[in-house]
């Protein structure tokens, strides 16, 4: 008896622990970006948010209304899909969040300055 509720607590836990150990799958937000680079390491432009943003998942990074943020990457609009940019956190009081990198809507930004033209298609991975 002790033994068979041994079993179930263990193949409980393994259910459980199921999500964590396989990943849990999202949808591309598309399948082409735009960048200046093969590599998409070179920023695109200086935007700066004009909202303040919370990031839905993992993929997006929260933006603050004021803050400077580099543009890498703009992933090119596929259906009803939403226009989101890839880019990371610039300046000094926003230190702790620097050198993240995520999507987040171009709708929701001004561009400052533009260094390249993003004239290289990409794909996603």
């Amino acid at each position: 008896m002790a033994q068979r509720i041994y079993l179930v607590i263990f193949f409980l836990c393994l259910g459980l622990m199921y999500p964590l150990v396989t990943g849990i799958f999202m949808d591309k937000l598309a399948s082409k970006k735009l960048c200046a680079d093969d590599d998409c390491v070179y920023p695109i432009s200086l935007v700066r948010a004009e909202e303040d943003y919370n990031a839905p998942d993992c993929r997006f990074i929260n933006i603050k209304k004021g803050q400077l943020i580099y543009v890498y990457s703009k992933l090119v609009k596929e259906k009803e899909s939403g226009e989101f940019w890839a880019g990371s956190v610039y300046g000094e009081q926003y230190e702790d969040h620097m050198g993240t990198v995520g999507y987040f809507p171009s709708s929701l930004v001004s561009e400052q300055h533009v260094y390249q033209e993003a004239n290289k298609t990409v794909p996603t991975t």
